[in-house]
């Protein structure tokens, strides 16, 4: 719905989002592989999620944040997906100006989260192999409450300044969004008002986060290797090595993507590569992090099959 305003303009309450392609066929393919991965995020981090809390072995620090971003997996694919699957079955594919709100601040708010996440547990791991005799200290529940304290009120206040910013927005023109979901760039594109200010805002907020989380990543294993470095033993040096593989794996496809859509100039990059890789971060991360960490983690693996065995067989 639209309502005028100042006369000859029309201000937009909703918005027609494109979408990742207008072929019908393509539209139901892609319908079910979403759906496939969506139902595999849900349970793989779900499933993650429980057998950290029920597994006492998994009562550490490092399943502490791992839980909590599974938990983050699961908003940030939840604030796209289920819609994104909607909308591939209707031939209109709106959103409602509230919804958009909501979409934009909940897709900031878990991604966010999860930025913060990523920096707490290189910091673990950083405190384990770096400092092993004071890690009980170091990385207590104390310290681990509000490293997570930080995490989710880093979220909030950033979701807080993109929703701030869409609502300074005043949409009067063309109302179709290039993309699946509410993202912020192609939003200020659509606005009739001044976007500078929002635009800077927005970004200065998001950027700062980028740099501290990556700071404390980089410093973290820069310090990691040259302790690995140090130490004589091979099998030290392997193990420790492969406490950090996961996390790594998981910082550098979510941060890859991230710098690919925001770092990196528009110029440089195609609105469908932009579409293509937004799936990615947001649809197939979230699926393959509770992969990543199980499949590479003896520790998952061992919870797991006990888990099972006491199931099965009590």
């Amino acid at each position: 719905m639209d309502y005028p305003v100042n006369g000859n303009h029309t201000a937009r309450t909703g918005f027609i989002l494109l979408g990742l392609t207008d072929d019908p066929v393509l539209r139901v393919i892609l319908f079910v592989i979403i759906l496939c991965i969506y139902l595999v995020t849900l349970s793989g981090n779900l499933s993650t999620i429980i057998l950290i809390r029920i597994s006492s072995q998994l009562h550490h620090p490092m399943y502490f944040f791992l839980s909590h971003l599974a938990f983050a997996d699961i908003g940030f694919s939840s604030s796209v997906t289920p819609n994104m699957l909607v909308n591939f079955l209707v031939e209109r594919q709106t959103i409602s100006y509230i919804g958009c709100a909501i979409q934009l601040g909940s897709a900031v708010f878990f991604g966010t989260v999860e930025c913060f996440l990523l920096a707490d547990m290189a910091y673990d791991r950083f405190v384990a192999i770096c400092n092993p005799l004071l890690y009980s200290i170091k990385m207590s529940t104390e310290v681990c409450v509000q490293l997570l304290a930080v995490a989710y009120i880093g979220g909030f206040l950033n979701a807080i300044t993109y929703t701030f910013s869409f609502y300074s927005l005043f949409f009067c023109g063309p109302n179709q969004v290039n993309h699946f979901f509410c993202d912020f760039a192609p939003l200020l594109r659509l606005s009739c008002s001044d976007v500078s200010v929002p635009a800077i805002v927005s970004a200065l907020s998001a950027g700062s986060i980028v740099v501290v989380t990556v700071f404390v990543i980089a410093v973290s294993y820069v310090y990691i290797l040259i302790t690995i470095l140090k130490m004589h033993s091979t099998e030290g040096r392997h193990k420790a090595f492969s406490t950090c593989t996961s996390h790594l794996t998981a910082v550098t496809l979510f941060y890859g993507t991230i710098t690919f859509i925001y770092v990196m100039p528009e110029s440089s990059y195609s609105t469908d590569q932009n579409k293509v890789v937004s799936v990615f971060y947001t649809v197939v991360i979230p699926m393959l992090n509770p992969l990543i960490y199980s499949l590479r983690n003896k520790e998952i693996t061992g919870a797991l099959k006990r888990e099972l065995g006491r199931k099965i067989f009590s």
